[in-house]
């Protein structure tokens, strides 16, 4: 599995406008084919900042994801809004301490 963070960082008049237009959308993400969940986080000291944090079943499934019309066509609304320029980080999980059927030894 492939977990995605993708960090936005938007011009606080476009942040209602982002907020928008994710929630037309934020459930098609969400089931796309080969995505495992999402999640949108939000700064708490910096209130323009904000994060997907999403788990893909492999790096096919993302790379199909950022190919398709529901990334493009979302891309295209949110992208003027930036402040500054997006950064992404792709990861393997190496412990989930939030899988609770997992074993802990403590």
């Amino acid at each position: 599995m492939l977990v995605r963070v993708v960090q936005l960082t938007f011009k606080s008049e476009e942040l209602d406008g982002f907020f928008e237009a994710f929630e037309v959308h934020k459930h098609k993400i969400a089931s796309f084919e080969g995505c495992r969940g999402m999640q949108l986080l939000q700064e708490i000291d910096n209130p323009c900042v904000v994060m997907t944090y999403s788990h893909w079943e492999d790096e096919g499934a993302l790379n199909a994801y950022r190919s398709s019309e529901l990334f493009s066509n979302l891309w295209a609304k949110i992208k003027p809004k930036f402040s500054k320029k997006p950064e992404a980080w792709s990861h393997v999980i190496y412990f989930d301490g939030f899988d609770r059927n997992q074993e802990l030894s403590l």
